[in-house]
């Protein structure tokens, strides 16, 4: 019984039976149906799907921006009804506050919580030395390139220290090279700061890098279709990562995702 307690509150986010219906220009639409999802502390988990299939809904009813329409969703056994900054969003486009620089931006969070000034200062010097901003603590967002900018977004969302980290297609404005530098930073923090990541994706192999557990989706309304458990993330580095998505392995899994979004997408 100890034992069947402890599971449960391993559970970070729990989705049970959730619907989403909204109203269209003509019609009511479903744009989620039946979703049942447990969410373990600790994991890395990436969800995959076609245009329009619901995957920042998803994203949204988690972070509180929207209520089900049917069905739960709750964190820590505890119904989730608005947002709350144990649920820390990156967006695709960086929501940072124009008139502040770096150091101001990252700093907010900890001001609007009354930390006090001197935690605030190590904290804010931490976080952006664990992006790698150093340097640029008092340029504007306007300065900043777009990695530079999601860099500060991430660095404002952990200094909160966020039970659960929701990033919404992160870095699909970024150029290829910054994104894969990016992903490489979001992993080497995930692994060392132990947080529960979501995070939406188009990109199967971003989805295979990455993740502990792959979600695909169908096509409207979103139903979850198939779930994969990964453990490409611990072994890909900047150095081998060619060689890794070469691996029959990651070949087999990708061709497998790529056809369930496909059958499903025609």
């Amino acid at each position: 019984m100890d034992e069947v307690i402890k599971n449960k509150k391993d559970y970070v986010v729990t989705l049970k039976d959730v619907n989403l219906t909204y109203s269209g220009e003509k019609d009511e639409v479903d744009a989620l149906k039946h979703i049942n999802l447990n969410i373990t502390e600790g994991e890395f988990i990436c969800v995959l799907g076609p245009s329009g299939c619901g995957k920042s809904t998803l994203l949204k009813i988690i972070a509180g921006f929207l209520k089900p329409t049917e069905g739960e969703a709750k964190m820590d056994n505890e119904i989730i009804n608005g947002p709350d900054w144990h649920r820390g969003v990156v967006f695709q486009s960086p929501t940072l506050y124009p008139w502040l620089n770096v150091k101001d931006n990252v700093a907010f969070g900890p001001k609007m919580r009354k930390f006090p000034k001197d935690d605030i200062k190590k904290l804010t010097d931490k976080y952006i030395e664990l992006v790698g901003l150093q340097g640029f603590e008092k340029q504007k967002p306007y300065e900043l390139s777009g990695g530079m900018k999601q860099r500060v977004s991430l660095a404002r969302v952990l200094i909160n220290n966020p039970r659960m980290i929701l990033m919404d297609e992160p870095f699909g404005a970024l150029d290829a090279l910054t994104r894969q530098n990016m992903q490489s930073l979001i992993r080497d923090i995930w692994k060392n700061t132990k947080n529960t990541v979501l995070l939406i994706t188009h990109d199967v192999d971003e989805a295979l890098g990455l993740a502990t557990r792959i979600i695909v989706m169908s096509s409207r309304p979103g139903r979850i279709l198939k779930e994969f458990n990964s453990e490409f993330t611990y072994h890909i580095s900047d150095i081998n990562q060619k060689n890794e998505r070469y691996a029959p392995e990651y070949m087999g899994m990708r061709e497998e995702i790529l056809k369930i979004i496909n059958c499903r997408n025609e």
